[in-house]
């Protein structure tokens, strides 16, 4: 069953099963279609998101368990909504003491049934690497920070991590479990075991197993291998052939061995059960990739619309002087190619290495005899410099070759060597024997892509805000609602289906902070005085990381002001975090919390100035005008619609886990119906909630409208550059839609064009002319059948 509409929860042991049950009516009455539920398998105990899997096979009982999760499936049911399923197949929870598969791994060796569910490389030292300790090992074995289990089966690190014993080494433990109190000892035993204790900071360069990205609690699977595939499996599809969830999204497919392969793979497992599911993928998608056709899914699961939406709402106008602005005051770059530049080479050199290396190896071992491994490195390097896209998906119907290709022609290595780069990717795309190397060396470009972009450059790239997000392209500032509106039309001929979302639980700033920041596009003058009057270069920190703080402030400020008493609080924790993200001046390995505690405290400053508060609050009104246009195009134009927990009213959220906050349903019932909220309650966010009840109701209405390819109008008049208009015609009866565009000249104290700012401007409207003024009227946008 294709959903109509989706409503993203975000379950953990505070919001249980129960608790989403006790949506159905709520939700029923948005329009909404189909719960979109966050992994629900077993996770680590305290997960708040549920990516840290320990156990796939069954359902979280912190949640509810399986019998909570069909008294739910039940409840919603009635009310006519299923669920989709966001499901982790790349990786799982490790470290602690609850991964049954990881602690036999670390137990047995290559010779336990699970070692080949991890991408582990077991030669030369035949032991796993176990960079765990929050000290180095001599120091962890001297002060006492690894002990045996009462039980003398395991050492206990931290008192936390577990790490089994082996079975022939059991008896010498019970022989006498006090000898080993003595350090040498102690260190005897482990060193006959299948792993090897070591200090995090090793990871990097020595890690012999694949993570995800960085993370070493979280170990990458193998699920290419058709037994991890089952096992991981068995429940979503179980789940599915009961018809208790109607699809699936794939968490994360780019860390996957064959992501192809594996999307084509679960298509015809779910069809074997039960046809007609819904898949998608959570896909990053480069400038202008467009996922391929070939993988038979419905498409991603949103990030590429949430980036098309958000270029709409940005006026170019406002690009150059911005730009002058943020390298004014931070002496970076203003191009962001080169901030991305920068960033993938500290990444690459600071968190990847020991992958590599992994890398260099695969392809060293098909050389020819006169490669040698530094030669290989250097190429491999400049290649990964220069490749933007996640992965090329080498050897596979979906190839993106191209994208390789160029990136090899640019790539800069060694004197004598310049050929070497055009070399291996012709390896990749054409030698079979290539075909391990170049999977590796995909495993290698794509969480270099995510952490050097998305998790560093993002906060290093303080042009506007608004234009870094999850699966944005920061050099596109903008684009004409004709261009979007092809791009639009383009994606929906080959998924009509696909998921359009504008915030989610990785989103880096609210779908409704995005879109007051937009405005400084439309206002770059204003922005600078503002800036100018604050006097970054006096808060005692960066310039730069100042101005990124007072982006974030006037973004989040609350639309009725003044702020809550939680509010300094909230873009310290954000300060914090974009801090160490950006890893210039402090880092989560290495923390500057003196400067940290300067930033916080320039914060505080900012947040009490009056002029900030005068600033947010003018601008707010335009602000959330783009927040509706932005909600009504999400839910009318081709795709299904995805609402993020709680983003039915105002979302003025930061990255998590700020955005993961409770939601107060009770302030949001009942729905507020579209033809009664007024203007004058703007602030409180129920005219939000109308709009997205009244077009999901339409889509629920209207079936065969919202299947209907979309028709831009014809604007003419002296505003024509500040609309965007489109129909969706099935038969006699049209789906008009009609919202105000980079306008915030023309708003007042409330999130509304005023009706002369719009002159003569007119739409062609089933045959007739009409007047932009007199088909909004009152309403911040026009969403109508006619």
């Amino acid at each position: 069953m294709i959903p109509r509409a989706t409503y993203r929860i975000q379950f953990h042991a505070g919001f249980t099963f129960a608790d989403a049950a006790g949506l159905a009516d709520y939700l029923a009455d948005l329009g909404i279609s189909h719960l979109y539920a966050s992994p629900i398998t077993t996770a680590k105990t305290g997960s708040m998101h549920g990516y840290d899997v320990v156990d796939p096979t069954t359902i979280n009982p912190a949640l509810g368990g399986e019998d909570g999760f069909r008294a739910m499936a039940a409840a919603l049911r009635g009310r006519g909504i299923g669920i989709i399923l966001d499901i982790v197949p790349n990786h799982m929870g490790v470290g602690g003491d609850e991964n049954a598969w990881w602690l036999d791994v670390l137990e047995q060796g290559p010779g336990s049934r699970y070692a080949r569910f991890f991408d582990i490389d077991w030669q030369p030292t035949g032991q796993l690497l176990a960079p765990f300790l929050g000290l180095p090992y001599g120091e962890a074995l001297a002060s006492g920070a690894l002990k045996l289990s009462d039980d003398g089966t395991a050492v206990i690190a931290h008192g936390t991590h577990r790490f089994p014993i082996r079975p022939e080494d059991r008896a010498e433990v019970a022989a006498d479990p006090g000898a080993f109190a003595n350090p040498d000892r102690l260190h005897d035993l482990l060193e006959r075991q299948r792993y090897r204790l070591a200090w995090w900071r090793t990871a990097a360069d020595e890690i012999n197993w694949r993570r995800f990205f960085d993370i070493t609690e979280l170990a990458a699977l193998r699920i290419e291998d058709q037994a991890v595939f089952d096992a991981v499996h068995a429940l979503p599809l179980r789940l599915y052939s009961e018809g208790l969830i109607d699809g699936l999204r794939i968490d994360h497919v780019d860390g996957l061995a064959d992501p192809p392969g594996y999307c084509r793979r679960l298509r015809a497992a779910m069809e074997a059960v039960r046809p007609g599911g819904y898949l998608v993928v959570e896909k990053i998608l480069a400038a202008d990739e467009a996922l391929p056709t070939d993988w038979r899914t419905d498409g991603t699961s949103g990030y590429d619309f949430m980036n098309e939406v958000a270029a709409l709402l940005h006026d170019p106008a406002g690009e150059a002087p911005l730009t002058q602005l943020w390298t004014e005051i931070s002496g970076r770059p203003g191009d962001f190619h080169a901030e991305e530049h920068r960033a993938r080479i500290e990444t690459l050199d600071r968190t990847f290495p020991g992958q590599l290396d992994t890398v260099v190896t695969a392809f060293h071992a098909i050389a020819p005899r006169d490669l040698t491994q530094g030669m290989i490195r250097r190429a491999l390097t400049a290649i990964l410099l220069e490749f933007v896209a996640y992965r090329s998906y080498a050897g596979s119907e979906s190839d993106n070759g191209e994208r390789l290709r160029a990136a090899a022609a640019r790539a800069v290595t060694a004197p004598g060597e310049d050929d070497l780069p055009a070399r291996l990717a012709e390896w990749m795309l054409t030698r079979p024997e290539a075909r391990d190397a170049a999977r590796r060396f995909e495993q290698l470009s794509a969480p270099l892509a995510a952490k050097a972009v998305e998790d560093t450059a993002f906060y290093r790239y303080g042009r506007l805000l608004s234009r870094t997000d999850v699966g944005f392209d920061p050099a596109r500032f903008s684009q004409p609602a004709a261009e979007f509106l092809g791009r639009v039309d383009a994606r929906a001929r080959d998924f009509p289906n696909a998921m359009l979302a504008t915030a989610t639980h990785d989103h880096k700033r609210g779908e409704d902070v995005r879109a007051r920041l937009a405005v400084l596009s439309e206002v770059p003058d204003e922005w600078r005085t503002l800036v100018e009057g604050i006097d970054l270069a006096g808060t005692g920190i960066d310039a730069g990381d100042a101005s990124m703080i007072l982006q974030t402030i006037v973004g989040a400020w609350p639309m009725a002001g003044p702020p809550t008493s939680d509010f300094a609080e909230r873009i310290g924790a954000w300060t914090t975090k974009a801090l160490r993200e950006a890893k210039l001046r402090s880092s989560w390995t290495a923390p500057d919390e003196a400067y940290e505690r300067r930033a916080i405290s320039a914060a505080t400053q900012m947040i009490g100035a009056p002029a900030v508060g005068t600033f947010a609050q003018r601008i707010a009104p335009a602000g959330a005008m783009n927040g509706l246009m932005q909600a009504a195009l999400r839910c009318t134009l081709p795709g299904v619609p995805d609402t993020y927990q709680g983003a039915e009213f105002w979302d003025l959220s930061l990255v998590d886990p700020d955005n993961r906050r409770p939601v107060d349903y009770a302030a949001r019932r009942p729905v507020a119906r579209w033809e009664e909220v007024g203007l004058d309650d703007w602030a409180s966010g129920r005219i939000k909630q109308a709009l997205i009840g009244h077009a999901l109701g339409l889509r629920r209405a209207h079936p065969a409208m919202f299947e209907a390819p979309v028709t831009p109008l014809a604007v003419t008049g002296a505003r024509a550059g500040n609309v965007v208009a489109f129909e969706r015609r099935a038969g006699e009866q049209a789906l008009v839609v009609v919202a105000p565009l980079r306008a915030s000249a023309g708003v007042g104290e409330r999130p509304i064009v005023k009706p002369d700012w719009w002159g003569d401007t007119s739409i062609k409207v089933g045959g007739e002319q009409r007047g932009v003024a007199a088909l909004l009227g009152e309403r911040p946008v026009h969403i109508a059948v006619l």
